[in-house]
């Protein structure tokens, strides 16, 4: 098809404003499912998604649309709205010209929803704002369409007004596509530039690799080179999604779908690499993605040793199909054989674990999550720690820097102070409050990321009842007055349950996880000791007493002499005991680090 007749577009919008009901309803009307097919959320197809409620992957789909008796072609990307999957709307929107900016009709501008418009006009894409849910019984549709103007800076007049689930207004959403996203622009005859910017592994057919394709022709049959990784395959099998794949001979400039070459091997297929012709390649590769920052670290270990192996390649194939998870492998004294595992953001790592336990059947044992660092030593070398274990003597350390999250709050006017108060008590600073009306309020602080990852999210929704919303950003490294907390168990450092806390809290900290583990560790034939440390000094202890039995049930009145040679004879054992018995750590004992956060 004739590139002037294509058009690409994502869909993008805070959580729950309803972009998968929306492409839902696009595939409905353009005839590429029918209404026997047609059930919500069905671009998110994985188990979790739907239970969640949430879209986790971004799904490209081609169709079909007449306008004015002219076929067109239509690709679109339904997009993610949580802030932890931020980098998978960024791929999305690289592979398009146009975005259809989804508001609710009723909540209206929310912190993604301007997060999400200014990752559109840094990519200088066409956005078209779209007020969705205009047939709830109560809507602010005149008050929405005046934040979109003051707050996003788009023009309002020329917002679609549409209700995805009733179907109302998707006509007119069709007829803007057309009409004001621009067509995509390339030579079909020219030298292949494709951008791959997704892929995922069939156990069939290999690595399917998502392309969009900027200049050139791509062919069945033909040879091509993947520039990045610097190797040749030949093209087995191409097609479009539509939603499921069909199989195509060709694909132009401006077309997006998927290729099977035959790659067995995830490694050597990378996101925002270039495709192009072996016998013709292109002078140079297209730029790709900025590689994203990993900011939540946690260790993944198998329950089972011996599914080591079966744990790593669950784990590639899971960066294959989401290029902003990292792994490394790594060994504990306490846990034997694993990997550091790199996230996002807490949502990013609670699904990753969710998926290899349910889609990859690996029983896993993950220790408590923990923030990138910055360490400027004495000899002045500075080194990024993303496991407390790596964290040398404070006598070595000159700097102890934290990341600092950029946060945008969209609360009500009401939960103000409330919000306020919350920030201040995670040593937040202050920067501005401005009211886009006068039911609402934008407040932006400066909080530590440690301080915003574990529960911010919960909280803010509880003191404000659920009406504010959240978005952030890592704006850098600051220094703080840091330490690193160890917990002992039996005098021995379990080191997968250290952290690095601010000193303000530690003692805190180390209590509220000495009294968890109390209560998860069962007790022993001998006493066992759990401690909170820094350095060689105790912080916090709490002391699990032995098991005991009644060694003089048998004693029957007599000389007293020898109930006490009894239990003289108990006691030394239970010395034995505790200088080699060997303390069972239970498997949920190592997230009551994470939950005891929620007990200070």
């Amino acid at each position: 098809m004739e590139t002037k007749f294509i058009r690409n577009f994502s869909i993008v919008a805070h959580i729950d404003h309803g972009k998968s009901t929306l492409a839902d309803q696009l595939l409905l009307k353009s005839g590429a499912i029918t209404k026997r097919e047609f059930q919500n959320q069905l671009l998110d197809d994985l188990e979790i998604e739907r239970e969640r409620g949430i879209t986790i992957k971004a799904r490209a789909v081609a169709i079909n649309y007449t306008l004015d008796g002219q076929e067109y072609e239509i690709n679109f990307i339904d997009t993610p709205g949580h802030v932890d999957f931020q980098y998978e709307v960024s791929r999305s929107l690289a592979a398009c010209e146009g975005a259809l900016l989804v508001v609710d009709a009723f909540q209206g501008v929310q912190a993604q929803t301007v997060a999400n418009a200014y990752l559109a006009i840094e990519s200088n894409l066409e956005i078209i704002p779209v007020v969705n849910k205009i047939d709830l019984p109560v809507t602010r549709i005149p008050e929405v369409l005046d934040e979109v103007e003051t707050v996003v800076g788009l023009d309002a007049s020329t917002a679609l007004q549409v209700s995805a689930k009733a179907g109302i207004g998707i006509e007119e959403c069709f007829k803007a596509i057309i009409e004001r996203i621009p067509a995509p622009k390339g030579d079909p005859d020219g030298p292949l530039q494709a951008l791959v910017f997704d892929s995922k592994y069939d156990y069939y057919r290999g690595v399917v690799t998502y392309v969009r394709v900027k200049e050139g022709t791509l062919r069945k049959g033909d040879r091509i080179k993947f520039m990045k990784g610097n190797s040749l395959y030949d093209v087995l099998d191409m097609g479009q999604f539509r939603p499921d794949m069909v199989p195509c001979e060709s694909l132009g400039p401006g077309q997006v779908g998927y290729v099977v070459t035959g790659v067995k091997e995830v490694r050597h297929i990378h996101v925002g690499d270039t495709v192009t012709h072996a016998q013709r390649p292109a002078a140079k590769a297209l730029p790709g993605y900025k590689e994203p920052q990993q900011m939540v670290f946690c260790g993944m270990y198998p329950i089972d040793a011996t599914d080591f192996e079966h744990l790593r390649d669950e784990l590639e194939r899971m960066s294959l199909n989401d290029a902003s998870f990292t792994f490394a492998p790594e060994t504990s004294d306490a846990l034997g054989f694993g990997f550091r595992c790199g996230f996002l953001g807490m949502l990013h790592m609670e699904v990753i674990q969710q998926r290899l336990e349910r889609e990859a059947e690996v029983d896993l044992i993950q220790t408590a999550p923990n923030v990138t660092y910055e360490l400027v030593l004495e000899n002045g070398e500075v080194k990024t720690i993303s496991n407390p274990v790596d964290v040398p003597e404070s006598g070595f350390i000159k700097e102890f820097r934290e990341p600092i999250a950029k946060v945008q709050f969209i609360v009500p006017s009401t939960s103000i102070g409330a919000i306020m108060q919350l920030c201040e008590d995670r040593r937040g600073i202050y920067k501005t409050t401005e009211f886009l009306g006068p039911e609402r309020a934008q407040i932006i602080y400066e909080l530590p990321l440690a301080e915003i990852i574990y529960d911010m999210h919960d909280k803010l929704k509880s003191v404000s009842r659920g009406y504010a919303t959240m978005n952030y950003e890592v704006i850098g490294f600051r220094d703080a007055d840091l330490v690193k907390l160890d917990i002992l168990v039996k005098g021995n450092k379990v080191e997968a349950l250290a952290m690095i806390v601010h000193r303000s809290t530690a003692d805190r900290r180390g209590r509220a996880v000495c009294k968890k583990l109390k209560e998860e560790i069962s007790r022993h034939q001998f006493e066992i000791a759990i401690q909170a440390a820094i350095g060689g000094k105790i912080i916090a202890r709490e002391t699990i007493s032995a098991v005991r039995k009644n060694v003089t049930a048998k004693c029957y009145g007599g000389d007293i002499s020898r109930k006490k040679k009894l239990l003289n004879k108990q006691k030394e054992g239970k010395k034995r005991m505790k200088q080699f018995g060997e303390v069972e750590i239970p498997q949920k004992a190592f997230l009551s680090v994470l939950e005891a956060r929620g007990d200070e």
